[in-house]
């Protein structure tokens, strides 16, 4: 049950990766899959990061849009309206809560925020009924917590919902960002010709440099692009700090699901952009929210850890169950999507509807992640050895399972029976600290064939 049936190769479609020294090893696991993988050293760093000094590591923080949408009616829904009470609450939750603690730091405003016109002088104005004391009075309340505001915009003519966008103003928009005191600016990409939108984004960053006022970028560059061509990732990393690549998330395991699916199949494409001042966004987390089970928001926050993501939550804090708030705060997730390394990590393996993710840490680590993608039945367990990551405990590891419960695993050889169990939709997160081998800089690359 235990053995597998390897050999090292030379394929002709990693001859560069082979002339370089790398490891080439085809596996036969006990669930009849074949992997194909190979430990890559990196040469060469991600291109250069937007010179803000900002997102050194994912930012963290929560935004409206996913739980409260464009929700405009406070007359007869005041607690869930788009409103400064809104945000002033989710702020005195996130104080009082551990929240902050934890490290999420942004209260973010969406889309709905601004009334329909500008005023006389050109500038965005907040809805006067749901914003009566105005952005910088909101600002200054957020800084008072200790928090960071966050504010929402587009490059188009109009938002996504129908506001005024910021064509023709980027240069005043960014003032006016910068004057109310605002740290953050999410921009998106509605309402504009697609070839455009590079231009769009780069304007507002230099916009956004010239104020002065140290403002987090995060963009919708990619995503705009993504269905006409393929999008220019090292422009992108020198004008956004993250990054939206797929469609929005949605309150639904299918979703999740896409998001993942997406990402892992054009992962040689967007993991070598990200890293420290700049990021791949896959959208909010949805976790405390109504569509998915515990063992699926688990699933979230274990690939978002993985993957590097900013961890932006779109959810009620005000009520949200004890299960969805310890796995949101909890320290050594937060501190595997937060390492300092800053390498986003690939999903190194598929066979049998389980998946492997994989991130190299700091401190000589390796994060793994191990999903079921079965939605039958119960757990099954994992043959931890099959993992392509694996191969770095030479002669042996200590591991260290953080989800779905924290158990220290102690030292386990690279030979061994070691099996764990993974529940239908959910993920396994465990650490790896290699003992006598040193863990480089490395990119497990995969193939796989049933």
């Amino acid at each position: 049950m235990n053995t597998r049936k390897c050999a090292c190769f030379k394929i002709p479609w990693f001859k560069s990766a082979c002339n370089s020294g790398a490891l080439i090893t085809c596996c036969e696991t006990m669930a009849g899959a074949v992997f194909v993988f190979t430990l890559v050293v990196l040469m060469s760093f991600a291109a250069d990061a937007l010179d803000n000094g900002l997102a050194l590591t994912p930012t963290m923080g929560w935004l409206h849009w996913e739980r409260f949408m464009c929700n405009t009616d406070c007359k007869t829904d005041p607690d869930n309206c788009i409103s400064e009470r809104l945000y002033m609450q989710m702020a005195d939750v996130m104080v009082k809560e551990g929240w902050k603690d934890a490290g999420y730091e942004y209260v973010c405003i969406d889309d709905c925020w601004t009334f329909h016109k500008r005023d006389a002088q050109g500038r965005l104005q907040a809805d006067p009924d749901r914003f009566p004391s105005g952005i910088k009075k909101l600002a200054d309340y957020i800084h008072s917590k200790g928090l960071k505001l966050g504010i929402y915009a587009d490059l188009g003519y109009k938002t996504c919902g129908g506001y005024p966008g910021s064509l023709g103003y980027h240069e005043i928009d960014a003032q006016t960002f910068a004057d109310w005191d605002v740290d953050l600016l999410k921009y998106d990409g509605c309402y504009l010709e697609w070839k455009l939108v590079g231009e769009g984004y780069i304007n507002m960053s230099k916009a956004l440099n010239n104020t002065g006022k140290s403002i987090l970028y995060s963009c919708e560059w990619p995503l705009y692009v993504w269905p006409f061509d393929k999008p220019n990732y090292t422009a992108i990393r020198e004008t956004c700090n993250h990054w939206r690549n797929y469609a929005d998330v949605y309150d639904s395991w299918s979703s999740i699901k896409s998001i993942l699916d997406w990402s892992a199949k054009y992962q040689d494409i967007i993991v070598p952009s990200a890293g420290p001042g700049g990021w791949n966004d896959p959208d909010m987390l949805v976790i405390g929210n109504f569509g998915l089970s515990h063992d699926q928001q688990e699933s979230q926050m274990a690939l978002w850890a993985i993957m590097a993501a900013p961890l932006i939550m779109s959810n009620d804090l005000r009520d949200i169950c004890p299960r969805s708030k310890a796995l949101l705060q909890n320290k050594y997730i937060i501190a595997i999507n937060q390492d300092p390394l800053g390498k986003q990590g690939y999903q190194t393996s598929k066979g049998n509807d389980f998946e492997v993710w994989e991130r190299p840490l700091s401190e000589n680590r390796l994060a793994m992640a191990v999903m079921n993608r079965q939605e039958i039945g119960g757990p099954r367990r994992f043959f931890l050895a099959a993992a392509p990551g694996w191969e770095l405990c030479n002669p042996k590891c200590n591991i260290t399972l953080i989800l779905p419960k924290y158990q220290e695993l102690g030292v386990v050889p690279l030979q061994t029976d070691l099996m764990l169990p993974v529940n239908p939709s959910g993920t396994m997160l465990l650490t790896l600290t290699p003992l006598q081998n040193t863990l480089q800089d490395h990119k497990l690359r995969w193939n796989s064939t049933l």
